[in-house]
């Protein structure tokens, strides 16, 4: 199976996380017959048979929850798939303020470029020319 490396992460992590608060769910995470390969797996081949595109995270960790919860359970085929995690990025007050001293620089080097960029003449077309007698 090849997926993305960061929904994996992503995935792992939530599930280490809820197995260090939650003593019952972490006796089936540490299962010797379960593995996050297969959990992916068994995730991508819901959302293929849902037929839906979209999912909320809670939906996801969900399916993942479900998959060690049950001892029997039919993880379907390997499958490729990219998938896309959405995060907010929240960012410092020093981030903000170098993002906007950036975006004013970018915005400052390219008025003065189009400043110092020399003019391009339009040559004079004539759409109808008359044959002259004096041009040779």
């Amino acid at each position: 199976m090849k997926t993305t490396d960061h929904f994996k992460n992503t995935i792992k992590a939530y599930l280490y996380q809820r197995a260090e608060s939650d003593l019952l769910f972490s006796f089936k995470y540490s299962a010797p017959k379960k593995n996050i390969d297969d959990c992916i797996t068994y995730i991508l081949n819901q959302v293929q048979k849902s037929g839906c595109n979209g999912f909320a995270d809670d939906e996801i960790f969900g399916m993942a929850v479900h998959y060690y919860d049950e001892d029997n359970i039919e993880t379907g085929k390997p499958m490729n798939a990219h998938v896309v995690v959405n995060h907010v990025l929240e960012l410092t007050a020093e981030e903000k303020e170098q993002a906007r001293q950036d975006a004013i620089q970018k915005a400052q080097d390219e008025a003065y470029r189009k400043i110092t960029q020399p003019v391009k003449k339009a040559k004079k077309v004539v759409l109808n020319p008359q044959p002259s007698l004096f041009d040779f």
